[in-house]
């Protein structure tokens, strides 16, 4: 991979102030700190004082079986404690607010198990480089539009603002090119549901066959394509993103397929808070990956690191001893499949600028320090009412060295309704990582031929 300077257009807000101007690159005595007080990636290495959070050792832990099917490295533990609606007030420093709206909303059926904590999240040594070189090397370009000298991934390993962290969690690496099959489920208010089976490509510029090509890759983070399996009404949809870095300078490149009609249309609502690709109005098209796309309509606040009880090493969900069936409830998932842990997280707090338009008036994100990725957030509309509570039910996956989720769900305090995405029990082969895709499988031509 090559240094690139990448634009962005993006605005830059921290606690207090923050003027734009070209954000300082670390100094080489705390660049120095990686891999030795703090992990290759910008974690704190240490535990916490009362143990609860153990030390990170680096040290590879297998979580998939002979087949390449996801397994439980942790499956003998049993939980420390639970917490429900009648116990809650005990534990509520440790819980985001979203938590604390489900345990009330739902006090008989919504529970917390919590279990011993577990850091498996290992990166390889060309990912732990490029983090190093990255946070001497990156800047965010003056008046918070560009990162200069960047390379693949994790641009800020040890943060000084909240824009900086969101763009540790939106590049961080995902195991290169990949295809997943996988169900998504929208539960009504009464527990019905209908799922939707979906098949993805995604691929970064680097992953591809013939690798990065200079100019056809210009502003492209990564390709995606998505196309719907079933049911029948769906047959055949088709999406395709080329996800752009500047998207306020060039929007997200989009295209959709629509089988009934047999047409390759631009799609320029698959961004921000356009409509959710088959999900009934149950998320927004940032709300997939916790929160996706240009964070350019907010100010970023980074409140801090915080020990706090999250959705952790969720290896149990993606059994094939469970059903969906066994997952998908009335009002919530199955929490007695669910798993959580005490863990540290960046919280970072983005709220709308005051020239800019989204349902989400507020959004609070927590990102886990080992992997840059988001495991919870809470949504607020725009009178200042908590909205949307997504819960990312995080897993390491060690044959790419890379993490996911068991599920990603998000839930509607609102109208009582959900959306899971991303489950696998039924599934044969959910993952084929390491394939070599072609850059034309990602061009509005290839399209129509996915869709049949």
């Amino acid at each position: 991979m090559k240094t690139t300077i990448i634009k962005l257009s993006l605005a830059l807000a921290v606690a207090g102030s923050f003027s734009l101007t070209a954000s300082a690159k670390v100094s080489d005595a705390e660049a120095a700190k990686l891999g030795k007080e703090l992990t290759p990636v910008g974690a704190t290495r240490a535990g916490n004082k009362d143990g609860s959070i153990p030390e990170w050792t680096g040290k590879l832990i297998s979580t998939q079986d002979d087949q390449g099917f996801i397994k439980d490295p942790y499956a003998s533990d049993k939980p420390l404690f639970v917490i429900t609606a009648q116990n809650m007030d005990k534990y509520a420093d440790k819980l985001s607010p979203g938590m604390q709206a489900m345990l009330k909303q739902y006090p008989d059926t919504y529970k917390v198990p919590v279990y011993p904590s577990h850091r498996p999240v290992t990166y390889s040594d060309s990912i732990y480089g490029y983090a190093k070189k990255n946070a001497m090397k990156t800047e965010l370009k003056e008046g918070g539009n560009g990162l200069l000298n960047f390379d693949a991934t994790i641009p800020f390993p040890i943060p000084q603002n909240g824009l900086e962290a969101v763009w540790n969690h939106l590049t961080r690496y995902k195991g290169g090119a990949y295809e997943s099959y996988t169900m998504q489920m929208v539960v009504q208010a009464n527990g019905s549901y209908t799922p939707v089976r979906i098949h993805d490509y995604q691929a970064w510029p680097e992953s591809l066959k013939g690798g990065v090509n200079a100019e056809k890759d210009d502003n492209v983070l990564f390709y995606f394509m998505r196309r719907a399996l079933s049911p029948a009404r769906l047959t055949g949809n088709v999406l395709l993103v080329h996800e752009t870095v500047d998207q306020v300078a060039e929007p997200r490149r989009a295209w959709s397929y629509n089988a009934g009609q047999r047409r390759v249309r631009r799609a320029p609502t698959v961004a921000y808070d356009g409509p959710g690709f088959a999900a009934e109005g149950t998320r927004t098209s940032d709300n997939v990956d916790i929160f996706n796309g240009s964070p350019s309509r907010y100010n970023w606040k980074l409140v801090g690191k915080k020990e706090m009880i999250v959705p952790y090493n969720a290896y149990r969900l993606t059994s094939r001893e469970l059903s969906y069936d066994d997952i998908i409830k009335k009002g919530h998932i199955n929490q007695d499949a669910a798993r959580y842990e005490m863990h540290r997280v960046w919280v970072v707090e983005a709220t709308l600028k005051e020239d800019a338009r989204h349902v989400y008036g507020k959004r609070v994100l927590y990102l886990d320090e080992d992997s840059w990725q988001a495991v919870l957030a809470d949504n607020y509309d725009g009178r200042g009412q908590l909205w949307r509570v997504a819960e990312g039910h995080h897993t390491f996956v060690s044959g790419p060295q890379a993490t996911s989720f068991a599920t990603e769900v998000l839930y509607d305090l609102q109208s009582r309704r959900y959306i899971a995405m991303m489950l696998v029990n039924e599934e044969a082969k959910p993952y084929n990582y390491g394939i070599e895709l072609d850059r034309k499988t990602f061009t509005p031509a290839a399209l129509r031929r996915a869709g049949k």
